[in-house]
């Protein structure tokens, strides 16, 4: 089994409105969706996380050499559209399942009923071997 990183960012897919401008059926339906597939996805062993993140406006940014105090600011703001919004993490057989499970998240409904159709990110999660592969003294 490989784990992978599935995530979603703040790209808007064929939805240009934003959630927060959404009526509340809407809204109610899209977040069902993630429930179900969650539930799925742990009924068959594949789901080992899954967490959505508050709005950007809560973000911060984090910079520190160790030595003076950290700088923290406001942000990034979703304006980047590659803030992350949320993520599942799944334990899979291949590359293939995981980019199945991808296709399920893009296809979440927005408003009306009309799959979003957001870019999906899917990474695979390094091992023990690929850093044994960057350390040629092992």
């Amino acid at each position: 089994m490989t784990k992978f990183l599935i995530t979603v960012d703040y790209s808007p897919g064929v939805i240009e409105t934003p959630m927060t401008e959404w009526a509340p059926e809407d809204i109610k339906a899209h977040m069902a969706y993630y429930t179900q597939l969650n539930e799925e996805l742990r009924a068959s062993g594949e789901l080992v996380e899954h967490l959505a993140l508050t709005w950007p406006d809560e973000a911060k940014t984090v910079v520190s050499d160790g030595k003076a105090a950290p700088v923290v600011t406001d942000g990034p703001f979703v304006e980047s559209k590659e803030m992350l919004a949320g993520f599942q993490m799944v334990d899979v057989d291949s590359l293939e399942r995981a980019l199945e499970i991808a296709a399920l998240v893009s296809q979440v409904p927005g408003p009306g009923g009309v799959p979003l159709q957001q870019p999906i990110g899917v990474r695979r999660v390094m091992d023990d071997s690929d850093f044994e592969e960057l350390n040629p003294l092992g």
